[in-house]
């Protein structure tokens, strides 16, 4: 399957200043996280037939010109079962249809089968492009760097998680919701995976050490000069400590945290 990607200047925290559109097939064709509208993107979606349009999560900086591109072209829009409202808060756009886990959407002779991926927002999704074919990961994974993983909206553990399934999926390639394409997806997982358990060690480990507010252990944990992504990385802390203790390995009552004692 034709898979078409289109970086949009957006309003976003990512690196690169730029959410990556995508287009799926040809005609008919998905459009997929149309972040903003611009002239690149105006012409790529003129030359298809877009049928469908869906949004790998419903973020700010991933769903801007949803609204303008399904009125268009009379394109199906698709949100999240159970988050069909979170998705209208954010595009102002009623979805036509639901999808959840397994979803098939068929395009020509094939299709795009939408697989759960959530972590970095509650409602995310990821889509597998053809039968065996390349992933659109959305803010899964980028191949530099690491991704935002910060409570309340982010969950640590369903994160992980989702990290482990795409690895075992091992698809030909990722593409991202920020960044370049990814062409060997397991190497990119294991790197983001290691980044993950790293930072988790440091926040336990500060625990251990006698840090138990937020600050101490965000001090505790990160090396790194932290001006301008210092409310980021607070918020990621947060999300470790709630991992942590879902899994019995420390004490985490919103405010404090401590040590097990046993």
């Amino acid at each position: 399957m034709d898979v078409t990607q289109c970086a949009v200047p957006v309003a976003t925290r990512a690196p690169t200043g730029e959410t990556n559109a995508y287009l799926l097939g040809e005609d008919p064709a998905v459009l997929v996280d149309p972040a903003a509208r611009s002239d690149d993107l105006d012409d790529l979606v003129s030359d298809r037939g877009v049928d469908h349009v869906l949004v790998t999560h419903a973020h700010p900086d991933h769903v801007g010109a949803v609204a303008a591109y399904a009125d268009e072209t009379d394109a199906t829009v698709w949100a999240r079962y159970g988050r069909a409202e979170r998705f209208h808060d954010a595009t102002g756009c009623e979805p036509d249809r639901t999808l959840a886990p397994g979803t098939t959407i068929p395009l020509g002779d094939d299709r795009v089968r939408v697989l759960d991926a959530p972590g970095h927002a509650p409602d995310h999704v990821a889509l597998e492009a053809g039968h065996g074919g390349p992933v659109l990961c959305g803010d899964c994974a980028v191949r530099e760097g690491s991704v935002v993983v910060g409570a309340p909206e982010g969950d640590m553990r369903a994160y992980v998680t989702t990290l482990r399934r795409l690895w075992a999926r091992n698809p030909p390639a990722l593409h991202p919701g920020h960044g370049p394409a990814i062409d060997d997806p397991r190497t990119t997982l294991e790197r983001l995976l290691d980044h993950r358990y790293r930072r988790e060690r440091k926040v336990l480990e500060a625990v251990e050490g006698g840090a138990d507010t937020l600050e101490e252990i965000l001090e505790a944990a990160y090396e790194k000069d932290l001006t301008g992504v210092r409310d980021l990385a607070r918020a990621t802390v947060r999300a470790h400590l709630e991992k942590l203790a879902v899994e019995g390995r420390l004490e985490w009552d919103g405010e404090r945290a401590a040590a097990r004692s046993d």
